[in-house]
């Protein structure tokens, strides 16, 4: 079974920098591609960023593109969202998720961490 567990969120002011972590186990790390994904209060989860398995591709939703970036350390079995510039419409619970090489959809999802930008 594969565990994912976020850490790094926080209280910030805008303008700032988070980075956040996943932490991936019970898989083989690199059959893995990674997202991030973030819900709002009220609203529904979406997604925010991803990494291809061989960490050669990344894709970002135009909101954060240019703030945020995605990276992977198959080392560490770690993932990571460095996020700068934040905004306060970047407060959000952000999860991470992991799907097997070739799936659609996500298969797995950490247990979220939140994220609060003060204006």
């Amino acid at each position: 079974q594969v565990q994912l567990v976020e850490s790094g969120g926080g209280l910030v002011q805008a303008g700032s920098s988070l980075r956040l972590s996943c932490a991936a186990s019970g898989g083989t790390f690199t059959s893995f591609g990674f997202g991030w994904f973030r819900q709002a209060p009220g609203k529904d989860r979406d997604f925010v960023a991803a990494i291809h398995w061989t960490a050669g591709k990344t894709f970002y939703a135009d909101s954060v593109k240019g703030r945020f970036t995605i990276s992977r350390d198959n080392a560490k079995n770690t993932v990571y969202l460095q996020m700068n510039s934040l905004k306060p419409e970047d407060t959000a619970v952000y999860y991470c998720a992991a799907r097997h090489v070739g799936s659609r959809d996500y298969d797995y999802w950490g247990q979220g961490i939140q994220v609060t930008v003060s204006s």
